[in-house]
C-alpha cells in the first residue's frame, strides 16, 4: 500500500479508502445487499491487514448501523491513532427547521450521535453529505469550525456539491478564520467524468483532496459487459446514474476489459489505476475479499499514456448525480 497526505491536512491516508456503505443491518436502511456485522468485520480486518487505514462511513448508512459496525471493528483490530475515520452528516430535516434547530446545533447533534455509534471520541474527517440549501453556509461553516475547535473532528470535508459552492464555503471560512474543507467526495469514475469540468481543476489549484465515491460505477467497471451482481440488480440509485448511458458506457467497459486481458490484471485494477492517476484516494466499497485485493493491487499498476487515452476516448457526458440545484432538480 502507498500513502499520501489528504490535501492540506496532516492526515496520512492510504491511496485506497474503504467505503463502508455496504456494511450494516439491511433491515435498517435502504439497501438490501449490505453485509451483517460478522461479514463486515472480516472485510474491515482484511483491509487493515492489507494496509488500508482510511475508512469512510455515514450516519445515514443503514440507520447508523454502518457506523456501529465500523467503529467496533476498528476498535477491536487497530489502534485509534493508526486509522483515519471519516463520517458524514445530512442537511437539517424539515422537522428540525420547524423546531428552530440551528445549523450549528444540527451539526453538533449529528456528530455526537455518530461518535456514539462509532464508540470514538473524535473523527478525523467530518463531511457534509450534501449541500444544505435551507441553511446559510455561514451557519454550516461556523458549526463545523466549532466541532473542530472542540476536538470532536480533526478536519472537515464535503460531498455532492458544485465547484462554486466549495469555493464559496472555503472563501467564507478563510475570510473569517474558520476551518476550511480539505477534501471533496464527489461522483467520479471512468464512465462519469463530469468532475473534470470544474471541480478537478479547482481542487488541483487549491490542494483540496479528491476522494471520489462510486469509483467502480457500482461494480460496472469491474465486470465484463453482461455480467451481473446483487447490487447491479437491486441498487435503484446506481441504475439512475448509469442506465441512461449504458450503451456508450459499455464501449468504455469493453476497453477496460481489453487492457486488463492484455496486462494480465483484473478490470478493477485497470479502472482504479486510471482513477488513481487523477485523485488522492478513491472510496472503494468492498463486500468480498476479492474487492479488497483488486483495490490494493491497483495502487501498484501504472497505465501508459496511450492506455489512458484509449480509455478516455469514447466518453459521453452524463447527467449529474448527487449534486442538486436549489429547485431540487
Amino acid at each position: 500500500m502507498k500513502y499520501t497526505k489528504l490535501g492540506k491536512s496532516d492526515l496520512n491516508v492510504s491511496r485506497i479508502c474503504m467505503g463502508c456503505m455496504g456494511f450494516g443491518d439491511a433491515a435498517a436502511g435502504q439497501h438490501a445487499w449490505t453485509l451483517d456485522e460478522d461479514a463486515s468485520r472480516e472485510i474491515i480486518k482484511y483491509g487493515l491487514d492489507n494496509g488500508i487505514n482510511f475508512y469512510d462511513t455515514a450516519i445515514a448508512y443503514q440507520g447508523g448501523s454502518s457506523e456501529r459496525y465500523v467503529g467496533k471493528a476498528l476498535r477491536d483490530f487497530a489502534r485509534r491513532e493508526d486509522v483515519v475515520v471519516a463520517t458524514k452528516f445530512l442537511p437539517r430535516s424539515q422537522d428540525e427547521i420547524d423546531n428552530k434547530v440551528s445549523g450549528r446545533q444540527h451539526i453538533e447533534n449529528s456528530l455526537n450521535q455518530s461518535l456514539t455509534n462509532l464508540g470514538m471520541d473524535y473523527v478525523d474527517l467530518y463531511i457534509c453529505h450534501m449541500w444544505d440549501y435551507k441553511t446559510p453556509i455561514e451557519e454550516i461553516m461556523e458549526g463545523l469550525d466549532a466541532v473542530v475547535k472542540a476536538g470532536k473532528a480533526r478536519y472537515i470535508g464535503i460531498s455532492n456539491c458544485y465547484a462554486w459552492q466549495l469555493a464559496k464555503a472555503n472563501f467564507y471560512a478563510r475570510e473569517n478564520g474558520l476551518s476550511e474543507f480539505v477534501s471533496i467526495q464527489g461522483h467520479y469514475n471512468l464512465i462519469a467524468r463530469e468532475e473534470e469540468r470544474e471541480m478537478a481543476p479547482f481542487c488541483y489549484d487549491q490542494n483540496i483532496a479528491m476522494t471520489p465515491y462510486s469509483a467502480l460505477a457500482s461494480g460496472r467497471l469491474s465486470r465484463k459487459p453482461g455480467e451481473t451482481s446483487a447490487r447491479l440488480e437491486k441498487d435503484a440509485f446506481a441504475k439512475f446514474k448509469y442506465d441512461q448511458t449504458a450503451e456508450a458506457d459499455g464501449l468504455i467497459i469493453t476497453r477496460v476489459m481489453e487492457i486488463a486481458e492484455k496486462r494480465g490484471v483484473s478490470m478493477t485494477e485497470v479502472s482504479l489505476a486510471w482513477l488513481l492517476s487523477k485523485v488522492t484516494s478513491p472510496v472503494v466499497g468492498a463486500t468480498k475479499m476479492k474487492h479488497v485485493d483488486g483495490a490494493v493491487k491497483a495502487v501498484e499498476l501504472e497505465l501508459t499514456s496511450d492506455e489512458i487515452a484509449y480509455l478516455e476516448e469514447l466518453y459521453v457526458p452524463h447527467a449529474l448525480a448527487g449534486v442538486m440545484a436549489q429547485n431540487g432538480k
